[in-house]
């Protein structure tokens, strides 16, 4: 991949493509600035209402909204958006959580790996290993496995994760004031299973049209789902728009370079951070052959 590539060329389309994250869905077979950042709000929000001078409780915000969490205003909330996707990348991540967490402190961290174009290739995360320790290459027989790498993978995420603007239609705050909500810069990191396929419909339909993501809109709603415990969250619903092509403007090539620039700062952490946790596991003698590998490297390219 071409990471030198910082603007939108809607005539060169498989660089654009690759650059944009589109491989993956067209094939069938510490941060530079804060996003805004998208997420489906699957319970209901309470609020308080003076009703003949009595306060009652009122739902302000219904379930299977969206929620945007944008650093400068708060949450946003939603039923229905329309978003204009500039990239797209993918990730796996996992949930350790703290069983032991007093009050204040965090209830768990996430181990992640770098945001890449496919899945293919293994990637590297921010605890040392690759993948959030999935092992690598496709797995014929699941069962055949251990119980304890079953329940490793399990707890892995594949994560599709989505850059771009987006708009909120009748956007409200938690107290239910209106709020403002246009053209805003979003990351979407969508781990759910039904929700990650769902999402890269859109992008699948764009690779075979030869068309860039950033050139159309997506509209979302949410749709209903159960659990057997009767229990009910939610998974988004998009239509493409197909038939309006965006065209690009100097603002648009301004953005893409910061999503790219974001997606340079996020992946130089995670390689920082796996390679501190790396060499903590290395012995002296090692760290030693590894740093006499480097400076042969250094000396081949001078």
């Amino acid at each position: 991949m071409n990471a030198n590539i910082a603007q939108i060329d809607t005539n060169n389309y498989s660089a654009m493509a690759e650059m944009m994250g589109m491989n993956i869905d067209s094939n069938p077979d510490h941060k530079t600035n804060m996003l805004a950042r998208l997420k489906i709000q699957h319970s209901s929000i309470m609020g308080e209402k003076i009703v003949d001078g009595a306060s009652m409780k009122v739902e302000v915000v219904d379930g299977g909204t969206y929620r945007l969490d944008i650093p400068s205003n708060g949450f946003v909330y939603s039923k229905n958006a329309v978003i204009r996707p500039f990239a797209q990348r993918f990730m796996y991540k996992r949930f350790h959580s703290n069983a032991g967490a007093k009050p204040g402190e965090p209830l768990g961290t996430y181990q992640k790996t770098i945001m890449a174009s496919d899945m293919v290739t293994d990637m590297k995360d921010n605890m040392g290993t690759f993948n959030c320790g999935k092992p690598a290459g496709y797995i014929q027989d699941f069962d055949s496995l251990p119980q304890a790498k079953k329940d490793l993978i399990k707890q892995i995420k594949r994560v599709r994760v989505i850059f771009g603007t987006i708009t909120m239609d009748g956007a409200v705050h938690e107290s239910g004031e209106a709020a403002e909500c246009v053209d805003v810069p979003f990351i979407w990191e969508i781990d759910n299973r039904d929700a990650f396929k769902t999402m890269g419909e859109p992008f699948t339909k764009l690779g075979k049209m030869q068309r860039l993501p950033v050139q159309h809109t997506i509209s979302l709603s949410t749709e209903e789902k159960k659990i057997p415990t009767g229990a009910v969250y939610y998974v988004p619903s998009c239509v493409l728009d197909v038939k309006n092509d965006i065209k690009i403007k100097e603002t648009d090539q301004d953005l893409f370079a910061d999503f790219m620039a974001w997606l340079q700062n996020y992946n130089d952490y995670i390689c920082s951070e796996w390679e501190k946790h790396t060499r903590s596991k290395m012995s002296d003698e090692e760290i030693e052959t590894v740093e006499a590998f480097i400076d042969i490297e250094k000396a081949d390219v001078a």
